[in-house]
């Protein structure tokens, strides 16, 4: 049985005293949780996150990495200085990184690919816009991101790989897809993944949900056959809602 794994994606926000507050609070509160719990924080959160993180349940993770190393590339971290300090988890391929700053599908797998040379566990984000999910074209779309983004990865690779469902239309709206409509479209990309690989990776691949989740709908997502946890935007920078949230699982 698949283990369900909640993220919080905090984006550009909290300082590194509310992270270290945030966290020490938190893991009172979900010491007693088996599943993954996340925290993608901004990178000047990091080292505060995984001082604060250690002896809990709390894994740390960034928000975005380069696919080069090192070299002249002003403002970015590589995935082996996130890996250097112990960071575990990356986020990859953000509607929002989509949107603002030009990336694309072939950028996101030069980033997986670096990210698991590094050891780290990339969670990739795929999704469709309002006007593609009108147009019927979100299982297009879908089709698309996945198979550019899991490019050349291999079946041991693929293992490490979280894929977090986030229908951009979803994302901070306040809107959100029925559970049904979610679950749909993650059935969708293990089908996708069958067709790529095999039916037992299929299976066992993680798959969360994300946009606008929050602890009013939560429970009902998790207990759909194929939503895997969630992938949590803004309730995840509200102690109480991030903590009700993990444990709705």
């Amino acid at each position: 049985m698949r283990k369900k794994v909640i993220a919080g994606n905090w984006k550009m926000n909290m300082l590194p005293n509310e992270t270290i507050n945030f966290i020490e609070g938190l893991s009172q509160e979900i010491k007693d949780v088996k599943n993954e719990i996340i925290l993608c924080v901004p990178y000047t959160d990091l080292f505060y996150a995984l001082l604060t993180a250690q002896n809990t349940n709390i894994k740390i993770g960034a928000q975005n990495m380069h696919w080069k190393e090192k070299g002249a590339y002003t403002g970015e971290i590589s995935g082996q200085m996130l890996k250097s300090i112990g960071v575990e988890y990356v986020i990859i391929g953000h509607s929002e990184r989509r949107q603002y700053f030009a990336e694309t599908d072939e950028t996101v797998n030069l980033k997986v690919k670096s990210a698991l040379e590094n050891n780290l566990k990339p969670i990739i984000c795929v999704g469709e816009t309002l006007e593609q999910r009108e147009h019927g074209e979100t299982e297009k779309i879908i089709e698309s991101q996945i198979k550019l983004a899991l490019k050349d990865l291999t079946k041991e690779q693929i293992r490490a790989i979280i894929i977090a469902y986030e229908p951009v239309w979803a994302i901070g709206t306040g809107k959100t897809a029925t559970p049904e409509e979610a679950n749909n479209v993650i059935k969708y990309i293990r089908k996708q993944i069958k067709e790529l690989y095999n039916e037992e990776i299929a299976e066992n691949i993680i798959i969360q949900y994300g946009g606008s989740v929050k602890a009013s709908n939560a429970e009902e997502l998790f207990n759909m056959s194929d939503i895997d946890g969630a992938l949590v935007g803004g309730a995840s920078l509200n102690f109480k809602e991030f903590s009700e949230i993990v444990n709705k699982v």
